[in-house]
């Protein structure tokens, strides 16, 4: 008798002992997947069942498990405030069923804003409001590694589901005892589906940290009107300075609003509604049901959930072969959808038709740990296909570039490769071609660059990929005999701002109110919990401003330091009711020595199409606090996205990296997005017809990164709800021929060129005269590296010019786009050639 059957008999006996055969269980799970790694695809059955997925998969472009679908509406969404306001809309449509899959889900997510008009629009008691209605909810996040992660899925699990039993969370995977060896991988995808009829994929996850506007301010600071705060509590985030702590006391801030600006969030969302909808349901009924099949299966509570398609209608589509349609059709729970048979066709959302223009083909990452099934990576497949089938253009924002251009050590991905062959394929034919790539100017990780060996890894893994190394795309281009940067080029985005906390002012309302700036900051936290909401600490932890910030931290309780930061975190008493807390607020604020309505709490919309000057703006406090008060930040780009020619998108939660591309690492999905609807465009100066939802997509995206949108506030009350907040199948308001849009139509004439790159270059230049910000060409290695980081308070000015020059300067910034310093270590060879390279991944 082996082993394992022995397990299997102990356990047997010892029913009675349910948290030892628990634990024997484990055991032989982890043992069964370290023995036998391919034990779920070994039996007959099992291997007919990969057979019938294969022969699909080879069915379909770019070997995905999903066809294409015809007459589906997709909308995009830039940016946080925009896609969340969709989002709650979808949500609060909800009749039937809401499935979420997610990386983070933060329950405590205000999804419109500000907080304080919006109550009733926080996630969890959105979800609860419909739950309530009988709508079931199913949501599955991942399972972090809590000993390098702060997301708390726990948290989000035991919030989610004590709200109402018609809400079920399911985390996954199980790190210890389980039969899959994940110790790396992460569950990515950020889906939403309600009713199998509207769904939401891109690369904004329901959690902190992610909303924000086009104007992306760094300041939430509002020392007279607290109701003003966009960022309440832990969703005031910098992770740069400090990763999130402790996610489940959502009211605590471990960033000092006074001095520490936040670091802004740039992304794109899609919501969408047709036929393709039921491939997404499939992807997450296949996920859901393969965890409940390995982590539930003896509990009644969780459900089985059917396949969504109609086969009796359309048996020609390929879930009709799915080898577990049928048994999932008689045990799982079923919802109805209006796609095929009998509930054909779907009414209209708003006046509009569920039925659009789009060719849409749904492709992932998944393998046998994330989903069940052998690797599929035909997201990979689909950027390599897509890159290789472009003629004229393709821009490409992600929050990674890791690639390879060959069999060059670790990294595996060809993504990089397919780009240089199609480079080199149009220099070798004389064609024009460009390819602009936007990534973040630093990896999203707290700390220095010299210290954090994380943020060098990757940092350097990307020169490796861009311009240095041996085999990067600029040297195997350059081998060939052309000029990279004539064919592709490469961006980050920055923006600055004024944190409106004159110590002089905020130390006066102090002393006339007896409230501290925290006490009323907790207390308007504690009206964002409400009656209703629940709380378990006494105290709440807050970051106190860095030493020299001018401000008098005394009284304002218990204090203690930090050896990591030395910074103070200060615990303050939370108020006991809400009636307590407003009265704590009022008084504060009612200490003002006179009203400050006329000083802006953010001066950042001065690097859009604002119609004040910054020279113009108001300040309560000295010449030198002022100065003090302003800012600059990199603005992270998070977003997984590549447009081709203005004609075809892909995009997701993939980033590109071996992590999201490989299929058996991280699990992901995105969508590939056609439009039939054509518009008339440029490109090289001839007339070119583009796609509207192409097209429309990367000239607004452009026009953000430039400086030719408006500035986007959100007043308290009265915030107009615009057509791009709205989900689809509502559409996006046609800016095609204003005058902004003109500038950005044609990608590659010579008048945008000069545009785009003078626009990045210039604002480089004006971020690295006044804030010395980092990485820059000027530094060549780690002692250039030490000379030249500033002294300064992080992000916090870094020149002796005065106040006027500064503003001067800063006003000449024009959106928030600039140059990618490629030079920077250029001469630290050892930063990408070390033997480390010859075996460590680092995606």
């Amino acid at each position: 008798m082996s082993f394992l059957s022995h397990l299997s008999n102990f356990v047997n006996e010892h029913k009675d002992l349910p948290l030892l055969r628990e634990g024997i269980e484990r055991t032989k799970a982890e043992l069964t997947g370290w023995i036998n790694p391919n034990h779920r695809h070994d039996d007959p059955e099992e291997k007919e069942h990969d057979r019938i997925r294969e022969e699909i998969r080879q069915s379909h472009r770019f070997t995905s498990f999903a066809e294409i679908r015809e007459n589906n509406t997709v909308k995009w969404h830039i940016d946080g405030h925009d896609y969340f306001w969709a989002m709650s809309e979808i949500l609060d449509s909800a009749q039937e069923c809401i499935f979420i899959l997610d990386w983070w889900l933060s329950p405590e997510l205000y999804l419109r804003r500000p907080a304080a008009d919006h109550y009733e629009w926080r996630l969890d008691r959105l979800l609860q409001r419909k739950a309530q209605q009988g709508v079931k909810v199913y949501v599955i996040v991942y399972k972090e590694v809590t000993q390098t992660m702060s997301m708390s899925s726990k948290h989000t699990k035991n919030a989610l589901t004590e709200l109402h039993p018609n809400i079920t969370c399911l985390r996954h995977p199980d790190h210890i005892g389980s039969d899959s060896n994940v110790e790396f991988w992460s569950h990515h995808e950020k889906v939403v589906v309600v009713d199998n009829k509207r769904a939401c994929i891109g690369g904004l996850d329901a959690c902190f940290g992610r909303w924000d506007t086009h104007s992306h301010p760094l300041a939430d600071c509002h020392p007279t009107d607290f109701s003003r705060t966009l960022f309440p509590g832990q969703d005031y985030n910098n992770a740069r300075v400090l990763d999130f702590q402790q996610v489940d006391n959502y009211a605590s801030n471990q960033v000092s609003l006074l001095d520490t600006a936040r670091m802004p969030w740039h992304d794109v969302h899609m919501t969408l509604i047709g036929p393709v909808v039921l491939d997404i349901v499939q992807h997450f009924v296949e996920r859901w049901n393969e965890i409940k099949n390995r982590k539930y299966a003896k509990r009644e509570e969780v459900d089985w959930l059917a396949l969504p398609h109609d086969t009796d209608a359309e048996p020609e589509q390929s879930v009709a072969r799915h080898p577990h349609r049928e048994r999932w059709h008689e045990m799982g729970r079923r919802f109805k959808q209006k796609w095929q048979g009998e509930e054909y066709p779907p009414d209209d959302e708003d006046g509009h038709s569920p039925f659009g223009t789009c060719r849409v083909q749904v492709v992932r990452s998944v393998s046998d740990w994330s989903h069940g099934v052998l690797t599929e990576d035909s997201v990979q497949k689909a950027y390599i296909q897509l890159i290789t089938e472009a003629k004229h253009f393709i821009y490409i924002e992600n929050q990674f570039f890791i690639s390879n251009t060959g069999s060059y050590g670790p990294v595996k991905n060809l993504i990089a490769k397919a780009l240089v062959d199609r480079i080199l394929d149009a220099a070798k034919n004389g064609r024009k071609f460009k390819v602009i790539v936007v990534i973040p100017e630093v990896p999203g990780f707290a700390g220095n660059i010299k210290d954090e060996n994380g943020i060098k890894t990757i940092m350097a893994a990307q020169y490796r990929t861009i311009n240095r190394g041996g085999h990067s795309i600029y040297e195997e281009i350059r081998r060939a005999g052309y000029e990279p940067r004539d064919y592709i080029r490469f961006y980050h985005l920055r923006t600055y701002d004024r944190i409106n906390s004159p110590a002089s002012f905020i130390h006066e309302m102090q002393q006339n109110s007896g409230v501290t700036f925290h006490q009323a900051q907790v207390a308007q936290a504690r009206l964002w919990i409400g009656d209703d909401g629940y709380w378990h600490q006494e105290k709440v932890q807050i970051r106190a401003p860095e030493p020299g910030a001018g401000l008098d931290n005394s009284g304002m309780g218990l204090t203690e330091k930090g050896k990591e930061t030395q910074k103070t975190v200060e615990a303050v008493d939370m108020p006991a009711t809400t009636k307590e807390a407003e009265d704590i607020v009022s008084k504060f604020q009612n200490g003002a020595p006179r009203g400050d309505e006329g000083v802006a709490d953010t001066v950042g919309q001065h690097t859009l199409m604002d119609r004040t000057k910054l020279a113009d703006e108001q300040w309560f406090g000295s010449e030198q606090e002022e100065r003090d008060s302003y800012v600059s930040e990199l603005l992270y780009i998070h977003s997984k996205v590549m447009i081709i020619d203005d004609r075809r998108v892909i995009m997701g939660s993939a980033n590109i990296n071996d992590r999201s591309q490989k299929g058996d690492g991280d699990s992901e999905i995105a969508l590939v997005v056609e439009d039939t609807d054509e518009i008339e465009s440029a490109m090289n100066g001839e007339p070119y017809m583009a796609t509207r939802f192409a097209a429309t997509l990367r000239r607004k995206l452009f026009r953000e990164h430039l400086g030719l949108i408006e500035p986007q506030i959100c007043e308290n009350g009265n915030e107009p709800v615009t057509s791009f907040m709205r989900p689809a199948p509502i559409p996006n308001q046609d800016e095609i021929g204003s005058r902004e849009d003109s500038a950005v139509v044609d990608p590659l004439s010579d008048r945008f060129q000069a545009l785009w790159i003078g626009t990045a270059q210039k604002n480089r230049a004006i971020f690295s005269e006044l804030f010395r910000t980092v990485p820059t060409n000027i530094i060549q290695n780690w002692e250039d590296y030490k000379n030249y980081v500033p002294k300064v308070k992080t992000g916090h000015l870094a020149t002796e010019w005065d106040l006027a020059m500064v503003k001067s300067k800063l006003s000449q910034i024009h959106g928030h786009l600039v140059e990618a310093p490629l030079e920077f270590l250029i001469g630290q060879k050892d930063l990408v050639e070390n033997p480390d390279w010859q075996g460590l991944n680092p995606t």
